[in-house]
């Protein structure tokens, strides 16, 4: 009779500490109109991403090309969004122009632009839900699904550095490109963005913002895409394009400093800043 008391009051201690659909994380509404929830996707190409920039294949009419064009360097996003299913059966959950089906109930999704991207939800083909998700740059959403509660966004994080700068580094390195692995004092992504913000906080003018990033920034190395940024948040291209000479030396991978020109408004700052790296 006491192991029967025992059994029950763990039994009760269980299933009170166990996680209940429903309640927790902010519940994203279903923007599925009701013709559509119960339709089956019979989808036989990508997605075109119209609303983002960042998708890879708009446009595409679903036919492969003869001669394809090769972006060895392209960057189309570093956000993530990881969703769980916790219930039996075999979904497919589609965001912006990826798409994966599991029996799992776990799916991680990889290099999205930031922005407003569209979610999809199915169970064995057929739609349940569907709304949008506003992803934010170098960050990971955690969600929830329920068929019965909808979908619930738990919390974001920040994406932390993984020990490279670049994704396209694990790629391009085996092809004697050099990458940008373990430089010292680079600053990852997280602690950038705490850069950028603590500057726009302190320093709203260029001149401002210069004695900010030479004083705050001297002890670090900074990322041909980190420059680029710093310059783009500069006013006056005069003061763009000093700050981008400044920065040459202290930049990790030198042969991206093209990405640094694009930043500045004229044609001719870009040439000078060519010129001046060109003589160095």
């Amino acid at each position: 009779m006491k192991s029967i008391c025992i059994s029950v009051l763990l039994l009760f201690a269980v299933t009170s500490l166990a996680q209940e659909a429903g309640k927790a994380g902010e519940l994203l509404k279903n923007e599925a109109s009701k013709t559509e929830i119960g339709s089956v996707n019979n989808k036989k190409s990508g997605v075109n991403g119209k609303n983002n920039p960042g998708f890879r294949n708009q446009g595409n009419s679903g036919f492969r090309t003869n001669s394809p064009q090769y972006r060895w360097n392209q960057e189309y996003g570093y956000s993530e969004v990881f969703l769980r299913i916790p219930e039996q059966g075999f979904f497919s959950v589609e965001i912006g122009d990826q798409f994966i089906s599991n029996n799992s109930g776990k799916f991680r999704f990889f290099d999205l632009p930031a922005g407003r991207i569209p979610i999809s939800i199915y169970e064995s083909g057929y739609l349940l839900y569907r709304t949008t998700l506003n992803v934010r740059n170098n960050s990971r959403l955690v969600l929830d699904f329920f068929t019965n509660e909808g979908l619930f966004l738990l919390d974001s994080y920040p994406v932390q550095s993984y020990g490279f700068n670049s994704w396209n580094d694990i790629w391009n390195n085996p092809y004697g490109n050099s990458g940008n692995i373990n430089y010292p004092n680079v600053m990852d992504n997280q602690t950038f963005q705490q850069f950028m913000d603590t500057m726009k906080d302190r320093a709203w003018f260029d001149d401002k913002k210069l004695a900010f990033i030479n004083q705050q920034g001297r002890h670090a190395m900074f990322t041909s895409e980190q420059i680029s940024m710093l310059v783009k948040d500069l006013s006056f291209d005069k003061n763009k394009l000093a700050l981008a000479k400044s920065l040459f030396p202290k930049c990790v991978n030198k042969q991206k400093y093209f990405i640094v020109g694009e930043a500045l408004d004229f044609e001719s700052s870009r040439k000078e800043l060519m010129d001046y790296i060109s003589k160095l």
